[in-house]
């Protein structure tokens, strides 16, 4: 069974985004094994030159965490569609990739040194999103994959 890691910055605090997260992760478990990996994250300093301290602070606790394939959630990554994405993983899959990790950044993004290392960078379009919101477009998105592959509807 496909291994997926969410790696992110942070808690949820707000309920009903720990009720809609819960909701996928109980919707993924016959199709992956999908868990949540959550690092502390750093308060956002008033310093620019702080800002980057910050970012390779969160880039070593990110990078000691990153395991399999890793996809990073970015604005200049690139655009597929919902159809595309769930044939990259399906392809991925088949390649032998049994763990994929997704990383989510903080608010100011993540380190330079992170986007280098990253096996993939892939972009939501340019809107923005708050990194907790973010946890649950992921999670639908990925459990609509499953569904894509199964050829079984999803209209929710």
């Amino acid at each position: 069974m496909l291994k997926i890691r969410i790696l992110c910055l942070g808690s949820i605090k707000e309920k009903y985004l720990k009720q809609g997260i819960d909701e996928y992760l109980k919707r993924l478990k016959p199709y992956a094994n999908v868990s949540i990996i959550e690092l502390p994250d750093s308060p956002i300093p008033t310093r620019e030159e702080d800002c980057k301290i910050m970012l390779k602070g969160e880039a070593d606790k990110l990078r000691s965490k990153l395991e399999g394939l890793t996809v990073l959630l970015d604005l200049d990554g690139k655009e597929l569609s919902s159809e595309a994405m769930a044939q990259q993983i399906a392809n991925w899959a088949l390649y032998g990739n049994s763990t994929i990790t997704f990383i989510i950044g903080s608010s100011l993004g993540v380190d330079e040194s992170i986007k280098k290392q990253v096996d993939f960078h892939w972009s939501f379009g340019p809107l923005t999103f708050p990194h907790q919101l973010m946890r649950l477009v992921l999670l639908e998105q990925i459990y609509r994959f499953f569904k894509i592959l199964s050829g079984e509807p999803y209209h929710k």
